[in-house]
C-alpha cells in the first residue's frame, strides 16, 4: 500500500527540530497566530458534556470520570481544536463537529484561516503531539502540564488555503484506505480466535475422534459428548482456594509480588499491570497464599454482562508469587494435567455456565464453590486426555502463529499511517 510521492521544489530551514526544513512557499509562524484561545465558561446543562480522547472529541464517555464542575466547564464551538493539556503523549485532542462543553483542564482554540480537516492532521500528528509535550512543564509521568501560553509559541509551518485543502482531502482519501485495511485483518483475528475458541470447545467436549459415538450430556451448555465419557463437576479434578486480602498499607516497591484481578487479564499472567509487591518476608506468614509453578489462578470479580472475569492462567514459572483476595488458586489433583483442565477453563462448555452465576446490578462476583461445582465433560482414560491435549496445543500454535502475523501487519500499516500523515502534513513531500 506504499504511496510513491515527490518532494518539493524548494525548501527553507525552519530553525526547529520537529519541523526541519519546510517548503519555501510555506508560511512558518507560531501556532498563536492561526488560533485564538476559547476560554468561555459554561454549563453542562446548556452545553452537552464532551470527552476529548486520542480518537477525537465525542459525546461524554461512561466510563468519563464525573466531577462536580457542572457550572464550571469550557465552551466548545463546532470547528475548535481541542486538546488535554495534561499532555501524556496520547494524542487525546481533536476538531470538534459540534458545540459542547469539556472539563477547564482542556485547551479550546478556534482556527483561523485553517481548513478544519488539515489542523485535525496537523495537530494531531504524532510529531506534533511530541513537541507539545516537549513544551510543557511539571513532573513527567505524572503531573506533566502544556498550557496555552506554551502551545502558542509552537513554530508551525503553513501552506496555502487551496494546499490545505488539497492535503487534507489526499490525506482523508489515503487514511481511509489504511483503516479499512486494518479493520478487515483485525476482523480476520477475531475470526480466528472464534475459530480457535471452537476447536478447543468441541475437543473437551467431543474429543479428536470423527468416528466415536455420542450421547446426551444431559447439561445443555455440554451437548453431546462420547459414550465412554462421564458428566463430573470440576471439583472431581481440582482443590480451590481464595486470595488473602492484604494490607494496602504494606505495599512496597519490590518484593515479592501479589497476583491480582489485573494480572489476570485476557487469560495471561500480565505481571506488569498494576504491579504491587509485600515484604518478601510474607512469603513464610502467608504460605497458604503462595502461587507456584502448576497453580492456575481464576478472577472472581467483574462487570456483568462483560465478560471480563473467569479469566484463568496456568502458572509456568518457577518464581513464587502470593495470591491476593477475589483470585482464586486451583490446584489440579493427583492424576490430572493442569493444561488439560485449563483448556476446560477456557471452553465455551465451562464458560457459558460460568457467566451465568453472578447475581446483582452492576458486578459480577463468583464464589469458590461457584468455579468448581459446574459440571464438565471428561475422559477418564489419561491417553484420551493427553492425545486431545496435543491437538489442542498443535492447533493453539497454527492459529497463534497467523494472529501474530496478522499483528504484525497491522503494525506497520498504523505506523505507515502515522508516517504518512508526519511526512504531508509538515511538507517532506509533496501529493502532487
Amino acid at each position: 500500500m506504499e504511496i510513491k510521492l515527490k518532494k518539493y521544489d524548494a525548501y527553507k530551514d525552519s530553525g526547529v527540530e520537529w519541523l526541519g526544513e519546510i517548503p519555501e512557499g510555506w508560511e512558518l509562524t507560531r501556532l498563536g497566530t492561526r488560533f485564538e484561545e476559547r476560554r468561555t465558561k459554561v454549563s453542562d446543562k446548556d452545553y452537552e458534556p464532551l470527552s476529548v480522547t486520542k480518537n477525537g472529541i465525542l459525546p461524554q464517555l461512561d466510563n468519563a470520570a464525573k466531577s462536580n464542575d457542572g457550572d464550571n466547564r469550557k465552551l466548545v464551538k463546532k470547528g475548535d481544536f481541542v486538546i488535554n493539556s495534561r499532555s501524556d503523549r496520547k494524542g487525546s485532542s481533536g476538531i470538534s463537529d459540534r458545540d459542547g462543553s469539556v472539563s477547564l483542564i482542556n485547551i479550546v482554540i478556534e482556527p483561523k484561516n485553517f481548513n478544519p480537516a488539515y489542523c485535525n492532521y496537523l495537530l494531531k500528528s504524532q510529531m506534533f503531539v511530541e513537541e507539545y509535550y516537549r513544551m510543557g512543564h511539571g513532573i513527567v509521568a505524572d503531573l506533566w502540564t502544556t498550557r496555552y501560553d506554551e502551545m502558542k509559541a509552537i513554530l508551525i509551518g503553513v501552506p496555502s488555503l487551496p494546499e490545505q485543502n488539497s492535503i487534507a482531502k489526499f490525506l482523508d482519501n489515503k487514511t481511509a484506505k489504511i483503516d479499512q485495511a486494518i479493520s478487515i485483518k483485525q476482523k480476520q483475528i477475531q475470526l480466528l480466535k472464534e475459530r480457535r475458541q471452537i476447536l478447543i470447545h468441541k475437543a473437551v467436549t467431543q474429543g479428536i475422534n470423527p468416528n466415536v459415538k455420542l450421547k446426551d450430556s444431559g447439561v445443555e451448555w455440554i451437548g453431546e459428548i462420547p459414550e465412554h465419557w462421564e458428566v463430573k463437576k470440576l471439583k472431581n479434578f481440582v482443590r480451590i482456594k481464595g486470595g488473602f486480602a492484604f494490607d494496602s498499607s504494606k505495599f512496597k516497591d519490590e518484593g515479592v509480588q501479589i497476583i491480582k484481578i489485573a494480572n489476570t487479564y485476557m487469560n495471561k499472567l500480565c505481571l506488569d499491570r498494576q504491579p504491587t509487591f509485600v515484604d518478601s518476608s510474607c512469603l513464610d506468614s502467608h504460605k497458604d497464599w503462595i502461587v507456584s509453578k502448576n497453580d492456575i489462578l481464576m478472577s472472581l470479580t467483574g462487570t456483568l454482562g462483560k465478560k471480563d472475569y473467569g479469566f484463568a492462567i496456568l502458572i509456568d514459572t518457577e518464581e513464587h508469587f502470593l495470591l491476593n483476595q477475589r483470585v482464586a488458586k486451583i490446584e489440579v489433583k493427583d492424576g490430572f494435567e493442569a493444561s488439560y483442565i485449563l483448556n476446560i477453563l477456557h471452553s465455551d462448555m465451562y464458560l457459558n455456565q460460568l457467566y451465568m452465576l453472578p447475581s446483582g446490578t452492576k458486578q459480577a462476583n463468583l464464589s469458590n464453590d461457584n468455579v468448581i461445582n459446574i459440571k464438565v465433560a471428561f475422559p477418564n482414560n489419561k491417553i484420551e486426555r493427553e492425545s486431545i491435549l496435543g491437538y489442542i496445543n498443535k492447533t493453539n500454535s497454527k492459529i497463534s502463529t497467523v494472529i501474530s502475523l496478522k499483528e504484525k501487519e497491522i503494525e506497520k500499516l498504523k505506523d505507515y499511517k502515522t508516517s504518512l500523515i508526519n511526512s504531508v502534513v509538515t511538507g517532506k513531500v509533496r501529493i502532487s
